[in-house]
């Protein structure tokens, strides 16, 4: 048996992801990792027919939504890059370290 269910935010993020030319400008791993990063800050909502979410929205609740994506996203966006400017510094603390 296979059921057709989705977390609505997952689509919207891809939906997002998309329009702003990020999933051909980003390299895949970074954008698995945004992706989850960004995802587990946001609530879940599961849908099964996305033309049947698409026709009960209430444009107020897609609106938020997006916000809570766009806002989760710029937090995940920051935390990669502090996460990567850290194993940076520990890389070439290392390095240096070797070459004493």
């Amino acid at each position: 048996m296979h059921l057709d269910i989705r977390n609505y935010y997952e689509v919207l993020l891809m939906e997002i992801l998309r329009d702003e030319g990020l999933m051909e400008e980003l390299p895949e791993e970074y954008l698995a990792d945004l992706c989850c990063v960004t995802l587990n800050q946001l609530p879940v909502r599961y849908i099964r027919h996305l033309v049947d979410t698409y026709f009960f929205e209430n444009y107020q609740e897609l609106h938020m939504m997006k916000t809570e994506i766009y806002d989760a996203l710029e937090k995940s966006r920051q935390f990669l890059k502090a996460n990567l400017q850290k194993r940076l510094k520990e890389e070439a603390e290392m390095a240096a370290a070797q070459q004493i």
